[in-house]
């Protein structure tokens, strides 16, 4: 396939705006469609590869797959090896395991799948995740491994057909995209289906240039360019996307490819030594960013100022042209004997076969929690099990003995109680039905959940099953959720449900989140290095994000006449907020209980509660 200069330009055009959006300038604030870009140049690149190789008699199934690895795997792995170094330093058990997850998931180019369940692209929580950019990579490599078999399976149907199922399946793939851009934003952003319309209209455009050539046409070159640029700088993170939105960036590279020969403006532009260079490097700047910045923000534990990002840019572009030129390079000039090749196939395996071990052990390992005594402060309290967000109704791992007498129903925020409460209830039992971010209101419709059981299903199991007496020998329910159950989105559904489990005679308690505040996370983390006394971690209750959550729950607890337990009074003395009790901490981030305290927690929990239950 003859090199055109302006391949490489674009590479650039795609690379520079994601890493500029990814480093938060808003300017940028579409640069997300650079991987759009990227898609329809992979999918004009391979096919073109693909029906040359085809056509002549000399394509190879085995030398195709040896090239794609070849070019992918040896900076991945690369980078995955640093970015694990480097995590273990710092990153908290939780966020750790996450990573050894996600590095599991890339190992076998399935990390799109493994994003789409845990986060969605334009979640805060995302730029956190070192390995989130990795979505694309899958996308690409299961394109790669399904395409060839499916276009070497069809071409005895002749070209032109071949054209038309090709043309026929981008509609339908872009269609599915549409019709879920809205209704289930993450299943369209990161799957597949809805994204192959992309990589298949580089397809049809190899297609078309293979046919015709490279034609010579400013107008429709300079449109394309405008296209893409546009995009970059209209769109958002609001954008429904993929879609008709997408449309843009994806015909703007289209019209580049077909119609900016070597003598077009917009074929100069790209075919500049600034374009090319970064162009070169696109593959290795692209896997090198997003690690970056995510492990920065989370060693500052902030949002990088502009003058970080533009040093870590550079940091970016140093790291890529050195991976390039001793990773990249001389893995692809390796001369094609029996003996190398055998080498790189067993090498890869190799490291197929460690990553995917570092994955699962580290998520066995609750991301090493034991690295030192500080980290192992932070570990996630999960509850009375694991196991037990989302789990059925009567699974025994999640009662502390059989025939409980109290239930804990809630989110996150009733998790964190469990292990108090059972130290509490050790004759009477507890039952915990809980669920992340999922509060205990029977009716309340949230977005979309990536779990086992959705938020509805499992509040209204969990409602069902209290309304049956014969079920069971609750007389207590515990009920507790970071949000403020007292605003009018959950309000009115709240006071139905109470009022139906009043009827059943059961003691309603409601227990408050913890005190919110914007710099706690970042205070305990600088604390658990060392950077001073945890003790210092002091803040204001009136400056508390939830602080109006408190008054308004009060307010509706002693409308419904129900018992209220306030954890503000367990964490602040008058207005001010302490992260340490008599050495103990207490948050692990920003509103989340640590194991430590516990037993002090069952202390205040067992005053107030039993005071409240012998009323």
């Amino acid at each position: 396939m003859k090199y055109r200069g302006e391949i490489d330009g674009l590479r650039a055009l795609a690379v520079v705006p994601v890493i500029l959006f990814h480093a938060g300038f808003e300017f940028f604030s579409g640069g997300f469609v650079g991987v759009d870009v990227f898609f329809v140049i992979s999918g004009y690149l391979i096919t073109t590869i693909l029906i040359e190789g085809i056509e002549n008699n000399q394509f190879s199934i085995t030398n195709f797959f040896e090239r794609r690895a070849k070019r992918i795997l040896p900076a991945l792995f690369f980078i995955i090896i640093i970015s694990y170094l480097v995590a273990w330093q710092f990153l908290n058990p939780f966020d750790l395991k996450e990573f050894a997850q996600s590095i599991f998931a890339t190992t076998f180019f399935s990390s799109n799948i493994y994003f789409f369940l845990k986060t969605g692209y334009f979640d805060t929580a995302a730029e956190l995740k070192p390995l989130l950019h990795t979505w694309s990579l899958a996308i690409e490599e299961q394109y790669y491994v399904i395409f060839p078999i499916f276009l070497i399976s069809i071409w005895h149907f002749g070209k032109k057909k071949v054209f038309l199922i090709i043309l026929a399946m981008t509609i339908i793939s872009f269609l599915f995209a549409e019709g879920m851009s809205e209704k289930n934003s993450n299943a369209s952003f990161f799957l597949l289906h809805t994204r192959a319309w992309e990589l298949l209209s580089g397809s049809i455009t190899a297609f078309i240039v293979q046919k015709n050539g490279v034609k010579k046409n400013n107008a429709l070159s300079i449109l394309g360019f405008f296209a893409i640029v546009f995009s970059i700088l209209v769109y958002d993170g609001s954008t429904p996307y993929p879609g008709r939105y997408t449309l843009a960036p994806v015909l703007g590279v289209m019209l580049i490819i077909m119609y900016s020969n070597k003598d077009t403006y917009v074929a100069k532009i790209l075919n500049t030594k600034a374009f090319i260079s970064i162009g070169l490097v696109s593959y290795s700047a692209y896997l090198w960013h997003q690690p970056i910045f995510a492990l920065a923000r989370q060693y500052f534990v902030s949002e990088l100022t502009a003058l970080t990002n533009s040093i870590l840019i550079i940091i970016i572009l140093v790291l890529s042209i050195v991976t390039r030129r001793y990773i990249e390079q001389p893995v692809r000039k390796l001369k094609k004997t029996k003996f190398n090749r055998n080498m790189i196939f067993l090498t890869f395996v190799v490291g197929i076969c460690a990553f995917s071990t570092v994955g699962l052990h580290g998520h066995k390992e609750k991301g090493y929690p034991e690295r030192n005594p500080s980290l192992l402060r932070l570990a996630q309290n999960g509850g009375l099990s694991i196991n037990c967000s989302g789990a059925s109704i009567f699974d025994e791992n999640c009662m502390s003995k059989k025939n409980p007498k109290i239930l804990l129903w809630g989110d996150s925020h009733a998790m964190h109680l469990a292990n108090a409460l059972d130290l509490i209830f050790t004759n009477e039992g507890i039952q915990q039905l809980t669920l992340s971010a999922c509060p205990p209101v029977p009716g309340f419709l949230d977005a979309p959940r990536k779990a086992k059981v959705s938020c509805d299903e499992f509040n209204s199991n969990v409602f069902q099953f209290l309304l049956q007496n014969e079920l069971h020998n609750i007389e207590t329910v515990i009920l507790s959720s970071s949000r403020n159950l007292a605003n009018p989105k959950l309000r009115n559904l709240f006071i139905k449900s109470i009022n139906k489990l009043k009827k059943k005679e059961m003691s309603i308690i409601l227990v408050s989140s913890t005190p919110r505040f914007s710099q706690s996370k970042k205070c305990i983390t600088f604390a658990m290095r060392g950077n001073f006394p945890i003790s210092e971690c002091v803040f204001l209750l009136s400056n508390a994000n939830n602080y109006n959550d408190f008054l308004e729950l009060r307010t509706l607890t002693n409308e419904l006449e129900i018992s209220f337990v306030d954890l503000s009074e367990f964490m602040c003395l008058k207005n001010s907020c302490s992260l340490d009790i008599d050495g103990s901490l207490i948050l692990r981030d920003e509103g989340h209980l640590t194991n430590e305290i516990q037993t002090k927690l069952s202390i205040f929990l067992n005053n107030k509660i039993k005071s409240q239950m012998n009323k």
